[in-house]
Order: C-alpha cells, then structure tokens, then sequence
C-alpha cells in the first residue's frame, strides 16, 4: 500500500536549542525584567522625619509666638509701671509742696495779732492772723450797729457779693430778736442753712451753717448776746471756717 511507503514526519519537539537565548528580530538578546521590592522600612523612616520636622517647626513657631506675645505684654506691663510711677511721684511732689505752703502759710499767720470792739459794746476782743488786714466800716460812735471787715493781704471795697474772711458785726438788738430773724431765713422753702447751740469756752452761742442769708454764699455764723447787743461773726467761705474756729476759741468780752 501506498501508505506503508509514506514515513510520517517527526512529531517530537526539537528541545536542542531550548537553552539558547531567545534573540530579538535584530539579534540581540532580550533582557528579562525583574521588579525590584520596595524597602518599606526606609520610606517609613522617611515619613517619620518629614512629621518630625513639621512638628519641630510648629513648635519653634509657637515659641516665636509666645515670646514676641511675651515681650509684647512686658512692654506694655514695663510702660504701665512707669507711668504708675511717674503719677505716683508726681502726686508725692504735688501733696510735699502742698504740705510746705500750708505750713509756710501757718508761720506766716503767727503771731496772732489782738482786736478790740468799742468798749461801750462789750470791748469784744479776740485774736487773727497777723496776715488778715481790717477795715472797720462803722465804729459806732454815735450808736448804731459796730461793722468791721477782716481778709487776707487787704480787705476789697465793701460790696454785698464780696467774700471776706470774717465779718464782725455788733448789733444795737437783743438777741432774741436776731435769733427770730435767722429762724425766718431758716423757714424759708428754698433755704439751707441750719443751726447748732455750741459753747464756746465760757458762755454759749448758735452757730448756723449754709448758705449766708441774703446770698449765694456758703458760710459759717456765730451769734451770742453781749449785755443788751448781739455779736455776729461770719465767714464767707468755708475755705476760712480752721481759722475761724481758731479765731472762736480766742474771744473774750465783758457781760
């Protein structure tokens, strides 16, 4: 048969050449690629100092921040200390030259020079500062009410809106009757001024506080009976009212 004459080709791979290179069209050999494994621990390290170094640069950030804030508030702390200080010494200075005047002023009212009213009214004596002048407008020569007018340095022409440190006023009126004529000023609605009975070393006086009869003037006025007369003595401003108290406790007369 025509078959037993045909020999089948060899089906058997030919592995010979299995071990060659494979080579590229133009005959180079073909590289094969690997993939590298990535090292995890060095990117973790990395990581690590990238959070570090933010975290250190936040940090230095809130020091810059907290000492410039810091020195910002001794700067305003430090201002406001010295200018506590400055008022502080400057009221010290204020209050020491305040001290010496009135003390200068104290000497330079020393000693207290002596008055005396007519010796027909009671011969009213008392002492004043040596710095006060005196004006007596009305002597009583001929009756009639005795009218003086004391104030530091000089005594300004009389007029009834002027302020005097004292006014020394010995009316021809009993005292009851000048006492009803303050009590009416006192009833007033719009009046302010009270009264206190006070005793002045030996014998007793009203002494009114307020607004001055007759005026806008706030003042202080003593009232007490000389024999038949009343003696009136008045301060204009309570700027006076230390030497006027001083002034009560010198006064004598004869009943």
């Amino acid at each position: 048969m025509i078959m037993d004459n045909y020999q089948l080709p060899n089906m058997q791979a030919d592995t010979s050449n299995m071990n060659e290179p494979t080579t590229s069209p133009m005959a180079r050999p073909m590289v094969q690629q690997v993939q590298v494994p990535v090292d995890s621990h060095k990117d973790n390290v990395g990581l690590i100092k990238t959070i570090a170094i933010v975290a250190l640069s936040l940090l230095a950030l809130t020091f810059i921040g907290l000492f410039i804030w810091m020195a910002v508030q001794y700067g305003e702390v430090s201002s406001d200390v010295e200018g506590q200080i400055a008022v502080a010494v400057a009221a010290a200075k204020d209050e020491q030259s305040a001290k010496m005047e009135a003390e200068f002023q104290a000497r330079e009212k020393n000693p207290y020079q002596p008055f005396s009213g007519p010796s027909d009214y009671g011969q009213l004596t008392f002492e004043h500062p040596k710095t006060w002048s005196v004006y007596v407008a009305s002597d009583a020569t001929n009756g009639g009410d005795f009218k003086a007018y004391f104030n530091p340095g000089q005594v300004d022409p009389i007029k009834k809106d002027s302020v005097y440190a004292l006014e020394l006023t010995i009316r021809d009126k009993g005292f009851d009757d000048v006492v009803s004529e303050y009590q009416k000023a006192m009833d007033r609605k719009d009046a302010n001024l009270t009264m206190q009975a006070v005793t002045i070393k030996d014998f007793t006086a009203n002494r009114y506080t307020g607004t001055i009869p007759g005026t806008e003037m706030s003042g202080i006025i003593v009232i007490f009976k000389i024999r038949d007369k009343t003696a009136i003595l008045q301060t204009d401003s309570t700027f006076f009212e230390q030497d006027f108290n001083t002034l009560l406790e010198t006064i004598t007369f004869n009943a």
